[in-house]
């Protein structure tokens, strides 16, 4: 049995840390033992526990991009880290880019081999971090953006040493026959009206003023169209009065007002995509973009910005359609032209639900990490003998 401990500095459930959930649910339990290490209680710790994996909460603070190595290494919640990897015969250990600072080096004390995934388009090392980044012993971006925009031109490693691994869609959980009537019902829609629907949480990147105007826009045009947003998870002040702005500008505009709800945090996402007839990625940037290969799952046309994971997930034409960040007009005119278009819509839902198929599934995500991660162990067993 293989005792695998996951590292994570985020505590609620956005899409990395929903898609770290949907991994370990691949995980065959006659080999793998996931265990789960947060600095406080959330959702993430709540989800994991209902699964019956161990959960261990010791309160640190993330790194951030200014980190030093050698300062890091030496404060007490990495020693601590390496006290529970020695408790729990822990076999590996897997972290994200905030804790990967204290996590590697209580590792390499300990003698397991770490595995550490990239999920952030904005982390690009500073020139004295280059030599850490080469030490863990896997390493995976999301997205091919993720991973040209870490490794920056010319790149610092070489590109070989970094694995796309897409985050998998469980697809017994998004899939086109799920029911978003309750959806439509708590948002007060007709069940006929045609709906538009965002899942974002709250911060800027996430572009909720372009989807407002693509709303708008939309609604001159369709009257009857309707839109919902979903998603909470404010993390900080900015965060919160970016919401504030957000909402304003809904209440004040009488178009968005009578035709735009906004739903707060759902843990049924799928159904609110079921409910949807289209689905808008409106991001100023998305380094995956979850929520879009979702929408696929679910047999939804998908109308995204490009910049980012969607122009690797979404295919322009066949599957949904792609505009450059800040386009409200594109965005709109694509979103009228499927919710026109009824055939349209069936069509690239198929296509989408069959590229996810293809190549998002949790269960292909799965099997690239564990390959991996065995590797790796065989790899470091293999050594320690000699």
């Amino acid at each position: 049995m293989i005792n695998l401990l996951f590292v994570s500095s985020y505590v609620d459930l956005g899409g990395g840390e929903t898609a770290l959930l949907t991994l370990a649910d691949q995980f065959d339990p006659t080999q793998f033992t996931p265990h789960l290490l947060v600095p406080c209680e959330g959702q993430l710790a709540a989800a994991w526990r209902a699964r019956g994996w161990a959960v261990h909460v010791m309160p640190w603070r993330g790194a951030t991009t200014y980190f030093i190595p050698a300062i890091w290494a030496r404060l007490p919640i990495s020693r601590r880290i390496e006290a529970l990897i020695r408790e729990q015969k822990i076999d590996l250990l897997h972290s994200d880019y905030h804790t990967l600072p204290m996590a590697l080096p209580a590792a390499e004390r300990a003698g397991i081999p770490t595995l550490w995934t990239c999920m952030g388009w904005w982390f690009h090392p500073q020139f004295w971090q280059r030599g850490f980044f080469q030490r863990p012993d896997v390493i995976f971006a999301h997205s091919q953006a993720i991973k040209d925009g870490f490794l920056g031109q010319p790149p610092f490693m070489s590109p070989e040493r970094i694995t796309i691994l897409y985050p998998g869609v469980d697809t017994r959980r998004f899939h086109p026959g799920v029911d978003g009537i309750k959806v439509r019902f708590e948002a007060g829609f007709d069940k006929d009206a045609p709906v538009v629907a965002l899942v974002a949480r709250f911060q800027d990147v996430k572009g909720h003023d372009v989807f407002q105007a693509m709303a708008r826009q939309v609604a001159l045009q369709i009257p009857a169209a309707r839109f919902v947003v979903a998603g909470e998870n404010t993390q900080t002040s900015a965060d919160n009065a970016y919401k504030t702005r957000i909402l304003e500008v809904m209440q004040t505009d009488p178009l968005l007002r009578s035709r735009l709800k906004y739903l707060g945090f759902r843990a049924d996402v799928e159904r609110v995509l079921a409910a949807a007839d289209v689905v808008v990625c409106s991001s100023h940037f998305e380094s995956y973009g979850l929520t879009v290969v979702e929408a696929m799952a679910c047999g939804k046309p998908v109308v995204s910005t490009n910049r980012g994971g969607p122009s690797e997930t979404v295919v322009h034409g066949e599957t949904g359609f792609l505009v450059p960040p800040g386009d409200a007009a594109g965005l709109a005119r694509y979103v009228i032209d499927l919710l026109r278009d009824a055939d349209l819509r069936e069509r690239m839902g198929v296509a989408g639900q069959a590229r996810v198929e293809k190549l998002f599934t949790a269960e292909v995500t799965g099997k690239i990490f564990t390959t991996e991660a065995q590797s790796a162990l065989s790899f470091h067993r293999g050594n320690s003998k000699k």
